[in-house]
């Protein structure tokens, strides 16, 4: 692999243009409660222009330590926003983003949505039949969070529905 990003090199127009992408995804995540390095590092791997790339390097493109680096990756891996990728006979540690990050965002927050209902339901348990108002926003809360993750199920299959018709139509449009 070519070291495009070396800070020492010039950069050129469109490498600039993918890190202030990756800084534009890195202050929306922020703005979500979300680490800017998870969205910088998602940004980046979303526009580069290479297949998978080494996590040196990828400190290097977005001038971030390998540390930080290692926890977005770990982050990002861990919801499925990217993957890893390995090289034969290289041990360095090589990252692409999913093909469908949003997708991956609908699906992952199932378990957002079944950790914190059990969570509630665990509460729900404690609490002395007496506690009547915090019964009833516990209850709120954990029936919000299974209505929300019922139809999550339905915008993930819309989803891919329209991913697929929109690919239909660019197919036909290609012929």
């Amino acid at each position: 692999m070519s070291d495009d990003t070396d800070q020492s090199d010039t950069v050129d127009e469109r490498e600039q243009y993918r890190r202030e992408f990756a800084e534009e995804i890195s202050l929306i995540w922020e703005m979500t409660g979300t680490s800017r390095m998870d969205g910088r590092v998602l940004g980046y791997l979303m526009i580069m222009d290479r297949p998978y790339i080494s996590s040196a390097d990828l400190a290097k493109a977005l001038s971030a330590s390998t540390g930080a680096v290692s926890m977005a990756t770990r982050r990002l891996i861990d919801t499925n926003y990217i993957r890893r990728h390995s090289v034969p006979g290289d041990r360095s540690h090589y990252f692409k983003a999913e093909e469908d990050p949003w997708g991956s965002f609908l699906a992952n927050e199932r378990r957002y949505f079944d950790r914190h209902i059990r969570s509630i339901d665990t509460a729900l348990r404690w609490l002395d039949p007496a506690e009547k108002d915090a019964r009833v926003r516990l209850r709120n809360g954990r029936d919000y969070l299974e209505w929300v993750q019922d139809y999550h199920h339905k915008m993930l299959g819309d989803w891919e529905e329209h991913k697929r018709a929109r690919d239909e139509r660019e197919r036909e449009a290609d012929t």
